[in-house]
């Protein structure tokens, strides 16, 4: 296992001035900030990432990217023992598959199906409806225009779907009306006709 450096806590971050700092690996900064948080790597580590799951940045945020860092050094957390990162390194392959499905792929082999990761299930739903109208935003019966029981809609055509499962729109847009208890039930992929969508002017 290479050595690295040990660095000085950093004085800003993506995210703001950090409010804490821990050094959990040599070059392997947490942090947090008013804001947000995250792993911070030092360009050293940044370099040793493994390539799959290497972002362009050293900042590696906590809602997701977290998950890289453990992944990318797990045999240097887990000599550690701490407590509960068995847990912890969980939480990171699960967030990992979910959201960044790719990278976990190429990191670590595994095949994985629209079944195993929300982006993947999203991927596959946006996919399905290209060419489809896709509702892009939506008022409540509370707006002056939507009737009781109803959701007002505007969408556009879905043309495709970027690597993380959102949507591509593109077209003029549309305007419509559906039952509110089907769009409380809607899918991934929302549109016009799985919705039932009444169209008005």
């Amino acid at each position: 296992m290479p050595a690295f450096a040990s660095t000085p806590a950093p004085v800003h971050t993506l995210w703001d001035a950090p409010q804490t700092a821990e050094q959990r690996l040599p070059g392997v900064w947490s942090v947090t900030t008013a804001s947000h948080g995250g792993f911070v790597l030092s360009y050293e580590r940044q370099a040793a990432m493994p390539e799959a799951l290497r972002l362009d940045s050293i900042y590696y945020e906590e809602d997701v990217d977290w998950s890289l860092v453990i992944l990318g050094f797990e045999a240097e957390f887990a000599a550690l023992r701490k407590p509960l990162f068995d847990l912890e390194r969980d939480l990171a392959r699960q967030t990992a598959r979910h959201w960044r499905p790719q990278r976990y792929s190429a990191f670590t082999g595994e095949v994985l199906q629209p079944s195993d990761s929300h982006v993947l299930r999203s991927i596959a739903s946006y996919e399905a409806a290209i060419g489809e109208v896709g509702v892009r935003a939506a008022w409540g019966d509370w707006a002056d225009w939507v009737p009781a029981g109803k959701v007002g809609v505007v969408g556009q055509r879905i043309t495709g779907c970027s690597h993380l499962g959102f949507a591509t729109y593109d077209g003029p847009d549309f305007k419509g009306l559906c039952d509110a208890a089907r769009y409380d039930a809607r899918d991934q992929a929302s549109t016009f006709a799985s919705l039932g969508v009444e169209p008005i002017d």
